[in-house]
C-alpha cells in the first residue's frame, strides 16, 4: 500500500521560504501572485495490507517524525 503525505505550515505561522518564492516569482515576471506557502510532500510504500492498520502507522509516523505538529499540518491518502 502506498501513503502520500502532504505537509503544510498552519495558518498564521511564519513561511519565510514562501515569501522568498513569492519575491522570485515576481521577479521573473510573474506579476500578481501573493500568498505563496511551502510544504512538504512524501510517498511511503508499506508491506501493510489492511487499510486501518496502515493509516495508523502512517498517523504515528506523522506525530513522531515527519510534521511538527506544533506548527505543520498534514494530510495522508492511502492507496
Amino acid at each position: 500500500m502506498k501513503a502520500k503525505i502532504k505537509v503544510t505550515l498552519k495558518t498564521g505561522v511564519l513561511d519565510p521560504q514562501g515569501k522568498a518564492i513569492e519575491g522570485a516569482l515576481g521577479s521573473l515576471g510573474f506579476d500578481g501572485v501573493n500568498g505563496v506557502r511551502q510544504g512538504k510532500y512524501f510517498e511511503i510504500e508499506l508491506a501493510e495490507t489492511d487499510r486501518a492498520k496502515a493509516e495508523a502507522q502512517v498517523k504515528a509516523m506523522c506525530e513522531k517524525l515527519i510534521a511538527n505538529t506544533v506548527i505543520e499540518n498534514y494530510a495522508i491518502e492511502l492507496g
